[in-house]
């Protein structure tokens, strides 16, 4: 991305983020410590409830957009709702790096022909929204 006359570097991160947790807090951290600019994809309500279950998501994906555009290394947020359009948003927005889980490491990562590099980020032991959610429903 180009800013007058500077070049920024661009990452790209994505996934449901339903509950925020510091999983979530920390890889967005890191995410923006590699790039100037970091956008955000989210998958719809719709393919949430496809991907986790009826009862998800907690929170409507205008409700999650609008929490993690408050966030300070978040500088935008893109919602997608099938596989293709999560392809169309990273070749669009043409990523100089990825960022995604570790758990992919072995998996095939939707749109990474499209960044220039790929970074698998540690999950953060101890938190999931599955976690919260279990926790929050054993009190």
């Amino acid at each position: 991305m180009e800013l007058g006359r500077f070049i920024l570097k661009t990452g790209f991160v994505n996934g449901c983020f339903d509950i925020l947790h510091v999983g979530h807090i920390r890889m967005l951290k890191f995410a923006k410590s590699q790039c100037d600019y970091l956008t955000v994809g989210i998958d719809s309500d719709s393919r949430v409830k496809e991907l986790k279950g009826s009862t998800r998501p907690f929170n409507s994906h205008e409700d999650r957009k609008e929490m993690l555009l408050a966030l300070r290394d978040v500088d935008d947020v893109f919602i997608f709702d099938s596989s293709q359009e999560l392809i169309d948003l990273i070749k669009t927005a043409s990523p100089d790096i990825m960022i995604v889980g570790s758990d992919y490491k072995d998996k095939e990562v939707i749109g990474a022909e499209y960044a220039r590099q790929l970074f698998f980020f540690e999950r953060v032991r101890g938190y999931s929204t599955s976690r919260v959610t279990q926790s929050i429903g054993n009190r």
